[in-house]
């Protein structure tokens, strides 16, 4: 069997762009990015390896045998007992920022990289990868049997089929002592269980965001950090709970990916409960686009009345001199010309300028000199002119009124008449 083609059947493998396959699909995966993998030297900076296993379970190895890894590379590392088997997501420098970030508690965490992955190791690897539904399937029902107020959410066996790790989710603590007995009777294998959160459970599940893209949680991040309202209260966010909350029914991870921007962004912005005071009236705070710059004030403090947009250079400005004792004429600056409301983009214009006008056609006016010329005729040629073409030509060959077979007789001049 070859095991290399066998690589796309791991979960965390090409079908997200880990592995040689999927080379071309990185940007398909938000993993962590290796921009420090074209500089010589960096592979031989250090010894660990970041290793990924099924969905977003990570773990740090050192390469003991120094063998040449790569990123997508299958490898067979150190387990407790036997050994797992995953693909490489990381080497050089960058592993040991990561290795910060996991806050490992002790150096024995990190242990080895055996060998890449044989034949032999994928064969394990399949048989026990098929095995998990099913025990998922037949774990719930246990739990349920034993009364236990839990839920199994996913079961991952170890590489060699020796251990099983069952994620589940409890709102309470349960004791699960009797579930384990259970569980290994069952199934004949080590028992581990893991506890997992709401943000957890829907990274092992999976899904696609609002934004069209693979769920962050189920790509590239592995620590969760708390997300409270006050991200969506610094952004300007409407507190609907249906638009921020996630899969997982909990707060949006991306809240917090802009809140240093705004936040940094909003100190630059004048203090919400100054007054603007002019010589025409008193503004007050009304609503301010934050990483635009741009505060609007009203001359109401519950209404929008008399709205006008300036700068957060102008306002502290206007604030500067309200403190000097001097008002402006306007808060908007000398010179300025006020916006007729009219469209500036083609895309916001009215489509039904390029429709043509229907215009009436005007019946053209007979010139002066025709109509003397009409009115100089016989009124026998005018009627004649009048009847259609079609209608003179059946006149001239109508018969006499003689009859069909008389002739017309021709008329005799007049010096023969008078003879």
């Amino acid at each position: 069997m070859d095991y290399k083609n066998l690589s796309y059947r791991i979960n965390s493998g090409c079908g997200r762009g880990l592995c040689r396959r999927g080379v071309g699909r990185q940007d398909k995966q938000l993993n962590t990015y290796d921009w420090l993998a074209d500089v010589p030297g960096n592979a031989e900076s250090t010894d660990l390896v970041e290793v990924q296993f099924k969905n977003t379970r990570k773990g740090y190895y050192h390469n003991v045998n120094n063998l040449d890894l790569r990123k997508g590379d299958i490898v067979a590392v150190e387990a407790n007992p036997g050994h797992d088997i995953g693909v490489v997501t990381l080497t050089g420098q960058l592993v040991k920022l990561q290795v910060k970030k996991a806050n490992l508690k002790s150096a024995d965490d990190i242990r080895r990289i055996y060998r890449l992955a044989k034949p032999v190791d994928m064969e394990k690897y399949e048989e026990a990868k098929s095995r998990e539904h099913g025990t998922m399937i037949q774990s719930r029902q246990i739990a349920k049997d034993l009364g236990l107020d839990m839920k199994i959410g996913d079961v991952e066996y170890q590489g060699d089929g020796n251990k099983a790790i069952f994620y589940y989710i409890a709102d309470e603590r349960v004791d699960f002592r009797q579930l384990i007995k259970v569980l290994a009777e069952t199934f004949h294998v080590r028992i581990e269980m893991k506890q997992i959160g709401a943000r957890q459970e829907a990274g092992r599940i999976g899904g696609t965001g609002p934004c069209g893209r693979e769920l962050c949680c189920a790509t590239w991040m592995k620590n969760f950090i708390s997300v409270s309202t006050n991200a969506a209260r610094f952004q300007d966010i409407s507190l609907n709970p249906q638009k921020l909350a996630g899969m997982c029914a909990k707060l949006k991870c991306c809240l917090n990916y802009e809140v240093d921007d705004y936040m940094e962004a909003s100190r630059k912005l004048p203090p919400r409960d100054a007054i603007l005071q002019t010589q025409d009236a008193d503004y007050y705070y009304f609503k301010a686009d934050i990483l635009a710059g741009l505060v609007s004030y009203s001359t109401d403090k519950k209404v929008p009345a008399n709205v006008e947009t300036i700068s957060a250079e102008r306002a502290r400005e206007i604030i500067e001199l309200n403190k000097a004792g001097e008002k402006p004429l306007s808060l908007q600056e000398e010179g300025y010309v006020k916006d007729d409301g009219k469209p500036k983009d083609l895309l916001d214009d009215d489509i039904s300028r390029f429709d043509k006008s229907k215009k009436k056609k005007k019946k053209k006016k007979a010139k002066p000199e025709q109509d003397k010329k009409a009115q100089d005729r016989n009124p026998e040629e005018r009627q004649v002119e009048a009847i259609p073409a079609n209608r003179r030509n059946n006149q001239k060959k109508r018969p006499p009124k003689g009859g069909e077979g008389q002739q017309p007789q021709k008329a005799k001049p007049d010096n023969q008449q008078n003879g």
